[in-house]
C-alpha cells in the first residue's frame, strides 16, 4: 500500500465510520473497485484509532465529566450514585457484548464475513431495519433517561456490527431509535459508547501485527489514521446537526443502493467476492 491508497483509505475509514453506512464495508469495497489488494480486518482495526482520536477531542468535556464521576464512583462502590458515574458505568457494561462476540468470531470477522456477499446483504438489510425504526420511534427520550436494559439493547446491536456492512454507528443509533431516544441523543451515545471498543481493538490489533510492521506499512498506517481523525472528527460535527432536523431516509437509501450496486458487480464478474 503507497502513501496515496493509505491516505484516501484513511479518508473513507474517517467518512464513513460514523455515517450509519459502514466504514469496514467502504475499506473493503473501495479497494475492490479500484483493483487493489484488501487491506484486511486488522488495518480496519488500527485505523479506527484516528476516529477513535477524533471522538475523543470532540468530547472532550463530556469525557472528562465522565471519567471523574466513573473514578468517584469506585471506591464507595455506587456506580449509579449520580447520572454521569451512571453513564460512565452503562457505557463500560455496553461494551461487554462486542469485546464476547469479538473474541468469539474474530476467525470468521476476519475472513468469510468480509465476503462482498456478506458486506452487499448488511447493507441492505439494516436499511431496512432502520426503516422500520424510523417509522415506529416515539423520538421523544434523551440520553439522561436511559438505564441499563437501554444500554444493553444498544450494546448487542453493537456486537452486530461485527459483520461487515452493518455499520457500528448504524446498528446503535436504529437500536437507540427503537427504544425512543431523539435520533441526535441516539448518535451521540453511539459515538460514546464506540470508544472503549473501538481502543480495544485498535490496540489489540496493533499488538498482533507488530511483528509484521517495516518503515513502509508502518508510515501508510500513520497516514491513514491521522486522515481518518481529521475527516472523522468533521463527520462527527456533521452527522449530529444533521440529525437535529433530519430523518435518516437519506442512509437508508444509500445502504440499498450501494448494496444492490455491489451485488450486480459481483454477479457481473466485475469485481471479485
Amino acid at each position: 500500500m503507497n502513501l496515496f491508497q493509505a491516505a484516501l483509505l484513511g479518508i473513507v475509514q474517517g467518512l464513513t465510520e460514523f455515517l450509519p453506512i459502514s466504514s469496514t464495508a467502504h475499506l473493503r469495497i473501495v479497494p475492490a473497485l479500484c483493483g487493489w489488494e484488501d487491506p484486511g480486518a486488522a488495518f480496519t482495526a488500527v485505523t479506527q484509532i484516528g476516529t477513535l482520536i477524533a471522538v475523543l477531542v470532540y468530547f472532550s468535556s463530556d469525557i472528562q465529566r465522565l471519567a471523574k464521576a466513573f473514578v468517584r464512583s469506585v471506591i464507595p462502590f455506587r456506580p449509579f450514585s449520580e447520572p454521569d458515574s451512571k453513564m460512565a458505568w452503562m457505557i463500560i457494561l455496553g461494551t461487554i457484548p462486542i469485546g464476547v462476540c469479538g473474541l468469539l468470531f474474530k476467525e470468521s470477522i476476519e475472513t468469510s464475513f468480509r465476503s462482498l456477499y456478506v458486506i452487499s446483504s448488511s447493507l441492505i438489510l439494516l436499511a431496512l431495519v432502520m426503516w422500520v425504526a424510523e417509522k415506529v420511534s416515539s423520538f421523544r427520550r434523551g440520553i439522561d433517561g436511559m438505564n441499563l436494559k437501554d444500554t444493553q439493547i444498544i450494546g448487542w446491536a453493537q456486537a452486530l456490527a461485527l459483520i461487515p456492512g452493518a455499520s457500528r454507528s448504524g446498528t446503535t443509533i436504529t437500536a437507540g431509535m427503537f427504544i425512543g431516544l431523539t435520533r441526535e441523543a441516539a448518535a451521540r451515545f453511539s459515538f460514546l459508547l464506540s470508544i472503549p471498543a473501538v481502543f480495544a481493538s485498535g490496540v489489540f490489533e496493533l499488538i498482533s501485527i507488530r511483528e509484521t510492521l517495516t518503515f513502509d506499512n508502518t508510515m501508510a498506517l500513520v497516514v491513514s489514521t491521522f486522515a481518518a481523525g481529521i475527516v472523522g472528527y468533521a463527520a462527527i460535527a456533521f452527522l449530529l446537526r444533521f440529525l437535529r432536523t433530519h430523518k435518516t431516509f437519506l442512509f437508508i437509501w444509500y445502504r440499498i443502493i450501494l448494496g444492490i450496486l455491489i451485488l450486480i458487480l459481483v454477479l457481473s464478474g466485475t469485481i471479485q467476492p
